[in-house]
C-alpha cells in the first residue's frame, strides 16, 4: 500500500506529515521503556513481511500486518510502523520520503482502530469468539487501510478513482491472509506467553 512519490498534492502529503508527527509523538509517550525489544521485533516483522511487492499503478500489493501490530501495540504502532517504512525508503526506494507520513498514517490507524475494536474478543478465553476477533482484526485493518490510501488518492485527483477501485479488490486475497495470519499468531502467544494479550488494554 505505499504510494510513491509525486503522487500526492502538497495538502495530503503535508496532512499525512502533521498527522503521524501527531501518533507517533502519542505513541512513543504511551510506550513504557521496556517495551522498547517488543516494538522493535513487531516493527522488523513488518519490515520483512511488506518487503515483496505487486506494483498495482501508483501503489502496491504487499503483506502489512498493521493489524497484528495494532493487536499487540496500540498507538505503538505508529512508531514501529514509520521506523518500517523509512528504512524501506531509506535501503530499497519503497515509497519514499515526502509521502512517508501519508503511507504511515494509512497504516499505523486502521491498527489501532482495530485494536480497540477486537481487543477484548482476541484475548476470549471462548475459542471461537478470539478466533473471529483475530482474523477480523487483520483483515479488517488491511480493509480500512485501502480506504484510506483510496481517500488519499481521490483527494489528490478524482482521475485516481478507477485505481483506488483496482486496488479495493487486488488486496482482497492479501486481507484473507492476513487475518489468518493474525488469527494463528494469536492463537500461538496464547499458548506460549499468554501474558502478552493480557497487556493490551493498556496500550
Amino acid at each position: 500500500m505505499h504510494i510513491s512519490e509525486g503522487i500526492l498534492s502538497a495538502p495530503v502529503l503535508i496532512s499525512g506529515v502533521a498527522l503521524t508527527a501527531a501518533g507517533t509523538a502519542i505513541g512513543l509517550k504511551r510506550m513504557e521503556y521496556d517495551r522498547i525489544p517488543e516494538v522493535a521485533i513487531f516493527s522488523a516483522g513488518f519490515f520483512v513481511a511488506s518487503l515483496i511487492h505487486i506494483p498495482l499503478g501508483p501503489a502496491s500489493a504487499h503483506l502489512i500486518l498493521n493489524g497484528l501490530l495494532g493487536l499487540f501495540l496500540g498507538w505503538a504502532t505508529f512508531p514501529a510502523i514509520l521506523i518500517g517504512l523509512t528504512l524501506q525508503a531509506v535501503l530499497f526506494q519503497y515509497g519514499g520520503f515526502t509521502s512517508l507520513g501519508v503511507n504511515c498514517f494509512n497504516m499505523a490507524l486502521p491498527g489501532i482502530l482495530c485494536h480497540y475494536a477486537f481487543r477484548y474478543g482476541a484475548r476470549s478465553q471462548k475459542p471461537a469468539l478470539s478466533l473471529s476477533a483475530s482474523f477480523l482484526c487483520g483483515f479488517g485493518a488491511v480493509l480500512l487501510g485501502i480506504f484510506m490510501v483510496a481517500i488519499s488518492l481521490v483527494l489528490t485527483g478524482r482521475s485516481f478513482l478507477d485505481v483506488s477501485k483496482l486496488l479495493l479488490i487486488a488486496h482482497f486475497p492479501v486481507m484473507v491472509v492476513e487475518g489468518i495470519i493474525t488469527l494463528f499468531c494469536v492463537s500461538f502467544i496464547k499458548k506460549v506467553k499468554p501474558e502478552l494479550l493480557e497487556e493490551i488494554y493498556a496500550r
